[in-house]
């Protein structure tokens, strides 16, 4: 492999067969980009785009962030979220939004999931919002203190809350 670590610990850990989807819709700046990016090559998830991008692809910024991993994730760019859903094909939504109502761990994640995230400054568009009202759902911080949280930092706690439910899921399933 050849991002082989020499102090890599063997993890117990079920990964899922089918990998989960991130959606990033406008985002505007290339470092949580790229450390989502790495994200992703972490976990197997695949990286979603949704246009206008705040940056190029090529973005110095955004290359330093994502280290060399970059051959390590799927990256898909689309020019609208219809081509994205189009893309993905038939799967279940999350959405998460400072404005959610539902606490980012009530689903019960399953493989294949997609996980939907907006631009760092807007958010996600509200025709979206509006269209999926039962699917947004937020982490809750302490408002009068920060608006939200940094865009990288949502997705991890996002990403890392449906593998771990989905490792104690793959863990107790029966064995064929």
């Amino acid at each position: 492999m050849k991002h082989a670590h020499a102090r890599k610990a063997d993890f117990d850990f079920h990964w899922p067969d089918v990998p989960l989807h991130v959606v990033l819709v406008q985002p505007e700046i290339p470092p949580n980009t790229g450390n989502i990016a790495r994200l992703c090559a972490a976990t197997g998830s695949q990286l979603h785009l949704v246009e206008p991008l705040g940056f190029s692809l090529a973005a110095p910024r955004l290359r330093r962030a994502g280290l060399d991993y970059w051959d390590a994730v799927q990256v898909r760019v689309h020019a609208t979220w219809e081509e994205c859903l189009q893309v993905i094909g038939p799967t279940r939504l999350f959405l998460f939004s400072t404005g959610g109502a539902r606490l980012y761990t009530r689903p019960a994640f399953q493989p294949g999931d997609t996980l939907v995230f907006g631009s760092e400054t807007r958010g996600l568009p509200d025709d979206l919002l509006a269209a999926h009202p039962q699917a947004v759902h937020g982490i809750p911080i302490l408002t009068n203190h920060v608006r939200s949280l940094n865009l990288s930092s949502a997705v991890a706690i996002v990403v890392y809350e449906a593998l771990r439910q989905l490792n104690i899921r793959l863990a107790t399933r029966p064995k064929p």
